[in-house]
């Protein structure tokens, strides 16, 4: 439902199947267990036990809790989970269900308006709600005391919706989810999915058409609809509500029969529970449409999340493509080089799932080079199905399943965690702790199993693109709630207090810095260098991205392959990033095997290879990803804005993502890396922090032997241009003509202090009045008040020297001079007719000191806190000093600031869109100079 704002820096790709669709979990499988024939244990992880503490019981209503207790943070998820989605769509109603997901959020009969606003005022985080084929979802995370509003909401919504449900509500959210779906359709391979469905379901299954939709279909919804969808599905007896963390059962059953208790149960239901549509043949298909590069989608429909046969599946996926050794990509990316990329996922659903192999041919391949890669993986998958898994092969894709379980479950809820699985282990399979029973389904599973549920479900034909009776003793409790005094009080909440920093510097002069978090047996360790995207200035572009990249492609002794192998044994994990200012290398350890897989993260940082073939492997696949980004909307804004705004001299004026450009990228050589490597990649220009469960002189010690005896280089670091630049003197308008396009991205930008300047925390809070939040004044303006965008922003990019400011809007294309106008005039008017308010202050205030409390609930949480501070300067403890710093900041300060950065004025506008049905429109705004520029940023006629 609410926009993610990463999607501004086009690395999160929207699913058509939901509002804000999560990646599929692989929470599946309830068959029996047949005995292995040949048991490959999961290496060190065989020990380990995967289970979560619970308490379930039922409302006389039928309403499903479960209670799991967390205490390490004062949060609690709420996660309201409906057992209904697309699949419960009849014809000529094809999304519906998401939908109606959208207008739960428009408020109910006791609180009739955005669920958003109390939910953000409370400190709530993880707000959110996503329908798929056969669920859907709504939850949030909140502060302890402020549990009950989350339980008023929730309920109010679930049992007494319908009085707050109004035609212009209706009529909106159409608008908004037909835009939702006219940006994911925009997308590379964003109507792939709809010849997908097609040519895997025949007509009646249920899975047939797409959650999102058909324009026809949304268009015809009325209100007499909402209304039947909402009796019909939405009762009691059709629900699991999960709550984790800060609670017990003791104390969650009172509020849920205060709150849930007098929920009718609903209608009696009619549900599918199985429908395989195996195939006997092949059919295979060609779409044309404008996409970056040649891509082969190979699926068969497999069995449901309620069995076991699911799960292996899940590990046969693991060893066709399941990292650098595994055989797909052997034959495809690393030996033949055919391909930029290949996977193989098993996507879980109720009555069906889905097998998929997706091969990225590399930009520019031939027809004949897709006949080869199609050859390839027929050969591939011919001696997979005849011979089967190798025992070493399962049990590199069984330790990274159960690794990735593990890591899974520290968080509470949100989009994953203990929450969901809780939830999806109820609704599909009867038993919360279900994953308990399919992590030992994986851990047990022998090649012989793995290969006969290949060859049962895999083995046949592919598509090529490439009901429990009725309950009637079910009742409700009288409660003694008073819905219309409103939303309950909320208590005091609790002051954010941060783990116990501790901080050493080791032999050769490197600072350490630890934080001890004992929830999960996992270690965290970063080396942060000062480097980042900047230290690309008098280099190749996309220097310093790349050279992190291959870090871990070999080093001075192992190969690329065996450092991946050694990895997958080890349940180690390395990556590397980098942004602006600094560039990180990260290692998350499973904590039996900390000392090793130290041993090889110290390998990949001090001794890589760099070698010829491996760079070259690694640009094809590069110059992929810059040809997707030159494909995607706010992608191609964002290589071209940083060099209109800061000039071709400063240390920023290089394409936001980092990736550089096709010509540097095809030019770069080992001596490039190499030398960037040398000057920036160094112990002086470094600083390592650790995170998880490790005490501090066993950190000291295990760190001090990885790195202590790394020596500084004699030469001096280097240094970046981060001075400051002056702002243009007028506006100016670029278009990038992207034909066809169906939205136009908007974007104006200006350059405004960095983020470690004092008056940032301020400027900060009067961009989220203005569009910073789902509830600012932006996206109530063009998303739910006119329905032209599936999402409107505004925002600062974190940067040390000045940074970006940008408000962002992907607006229909036939709305793009309307919808830049309303945009325009929310700016102006902030700074002149309707400044900043006290109200819109206390609010945003409330919604930053409430959300302290979760900040820092998980080690990923811990880290990142770490590591911001230290790129900008500040002390570690900086979020400590925050509640008081919101609590006296005033009105007068949020319209200077606003007075003084985010005037209209020395705007940069770019225009993302199909030219010949925007350029007139635009020109007649009289905004400033118009020009043209490609997606190189080079200009045009």
């Amino acid at each position: 439902m609410k926009s993610l704002k990463t999607l501004l820096l086009g690395a999160v790709a929207l699913s058509a199947l939901a509002a804000c669709q999560p990646a599929a979990n692989n929470d599946n499988a309830t068959a029996d267990k047949p005995a292995s024939e040949s048991a490959a244990p999961a290496g060190s992880l065989s020990g380990m036990k995967v289970d979560i503490p619970y308490e379930k019981f039922t409302l006389p209503n039928g309403l499903t809790v479960i209670v799991h207790e967390d205490r390490k943070a004062p949060i609690v998820s709420v996660g309201v989970w409906y057992h209904v989605g697309s699949k419960d769509e009849p014809a000529g109603k094809t999304g519906f269900a998401h939908l109606f997901e959208h207008i739960m959020f428009n408020g109910s009969e006791n609180f009739d308006g955005e669920v958003f606003v109390p939910l953000e005022s409370i400190g709530g985080k993880d707000l959110n709600g996503t329908t798929w084929f056969d669920r859907t979802n709504y939850f949030e995370t909140v502060p302890t005391p402020a549990l009950d509003v989350a339980l008023f909401l929730e309920s109010d919504r679930m049992g007494h919706l319908l009085g707050a449900v109004t035609q212009e509500k209706l009529t909106n959210q159409i608008g908004v989810v037909q835009n939702e779906k006219r940006q994911g359709d925009s997308q590379p391979f964003g109507k792939v999915e709809y010849a997908q469905l097609e040519g895997l379901f025949p007509p009646g299954h249920p899975y047939r058409h797409s959650t999102i939709g058909s324009m026809e279909d949304l268009s015809n919804a009325s209100l007499d609809d909402v209304k039947a969808w909402f009796a019909k599905y939405y009762g009691a007896a059709n629900t699991v509500l999960v709550l984790s963390g800060d609670i017990d059962a003791a104390t969650a059953k009172p509020l849920v029969e205060k709150y849930f208790g007098d929920i009718g149960a609903g209608e009696p239901l009619t549900k599918m529970k199985s429908f395989v549509p195996v195939k006997e043949a092949n059919q295979v298909e060609e779409m044309i449409d404008r996409v970056p590069n040649t891509r082969i989608y190979r699926t068969w429909a497999v069995p449901g999340r309620a069995e076991r046969d699911a799960y292996l599946l899940d590990l046969a996926a693991g060893v066709l493509a399941g990292g650098k050794n595994s055989r797909l990509y052997q034959e495809l990316v690393y030996k033949s080089q055919l391909a930029a990329n290949v996977s193989a996922h098993m996507q879980p659903f109720e009555i069906t799932s889905l097998f998929e192999i997706q091969v990225d041919m590399k930009p520019g391949a031939s027809p004949e080079d897709v006949a080869k890669a199609e050859a390839i993986l027929d050969g591939v998958m011919a001696d997979y199905l005849e011979n089967g898994p190798k025992a070493e092969e399962l049990s590199r894709a069984q330790t990274a399943s159960i690794a990735g379980t593990v890591r899974g479950l520290e968080s509470i809820g949100g989009f994953g965690g203990k929450g969901v699985a809780l939830a999806q282990g109820q609704l599909y399979a009867g038993d919360p702790n279900f994953v308990a029973t399919i992590v030992d389904w994986q851990a047990k599973a022998g090649t012989a199993d793995v290969a006969k549920a290949s060859r049962d479900w895999i083995g046949k034909g592919y598509y090529q693109l490439t009901v429990k009776p009725y309950d009637t003793t079910y009742r409700t409790i009288a409660t003694d709630l008073d819905r219309k005094k409103g939303l309950p009080e909320v208590g005091d909440m609790p002051s954010l207090k941060l783990p116990a920093i501790q901080q050493a510097t080791l032999k050769n002069g490197m600072k350490l810095v630890l934080v001890e978090r004992h929830t999960v047996p996992v270690v965290e360790v970063a080396l942060q260098f000062d480097a980042g995207y900047a230290a690309d200035a008098g280099a190749k572009l996309g220097t310093a991205k790349f050279t992190l990249s291959m870090l871990d492609e070999g080093t001075e002794s192992k190969t690329a392959l065996e450092v991946a192998e050694e990895a997958e044994k080890l349940g180690a994990e390395i990556g590397s990033s980098s942004n602006l200012d600094v560039s990180q290398v990260r290692l998350s350890a499973l904590k039996p095997n900390l000392d090793a897989s130290l041993d090889l993260f110290a390998d990949v940082v001090r001794h890589p290879a760099f070698s010829d073939e491996e760079l070259d492997r690694l640009r094809g696949r590069w110059l992929a990803g810059i040809a997707q980004e030159k494909a995607d909307l706010m992608p191609i804004a964002l290589r071209v804005l940083p060099g209109l705004v800061y000039g071709d001299d400063h240390a920023y004026s290089v394409p936001y993502s980092g990736s550089g450009t096709e010509e540097s990228i095809k030019t770069l050589t080992r001596d490039d890396l190499v030398n960037f490597h040398q000057n920036w990649l160094r112990p002086d220009n470094a600083t390592v922090f650790v995170v998880g469960d490790i005490g501090f002189d066993e950190a000291i010690k295990a760190v001090e032997k990885a790195f202590g005896d790394w020596a500084a280089p004699a030469v001096p670091k280097p240094e970046k241009n981060l001075g400051h630049v002056a702002a243009p003197k007028g506006n100016r308008v670029v278009i990038i003509d992207k034909p066809d396009s169906p939205s136009t991205m908007v974007v104006a930008a200006k350059l405004v202090p960095g983020t470690g300047a004092e008056d940032s925390l301020v400027l900060d809070t009067a961009n989220d009045i203005l569009g910073g939040e789902f509830t600012a004044r932006i996206n109530m303006n063009i998303r739910e008040d006119k329905g032209w965008s599936y999402y409107a922003y505004s925002s600062t990019l974190a940067a040390r020297g000045d940074r970006m400011w940008i408000a962002y809007s992907p607006i229909q294309t036939d709305k793009t001079v309307d919808g830049l106008k309303e945009m325009l005039k929310e700016i102006s008017d902030y700074t002149d007719k309707r400044p900043a308010t006290e109200a819109e202050l206390d609010k945003m205030k409330d919604t930053r000191i409430n959300a302290l409390p979760g900040a820092i609930e998980t080690s990923g949480d811990v880290m990142g806190d770490l590591l911001q501070n230290d790129r900008f300067g500040r002390p570690y403890n900086h979020a400590e000093t925050l509640k008081e710093r919101f609590s006296s900041m005033d009105l007068d300060a949020i319209r200077a600031a606003a007075d003084t950065y985010l005037k209209p004025e020395g705007l940069t506008w770019v225009l993302v869109g199909d030219r010949a049905k925007i350029e007139k429109g635009v020109r007649d705004l009289g905004l400033g100079e118009v020009s043209f520029l490609d997606v190189d940023g080079n200009p045009v006629e």
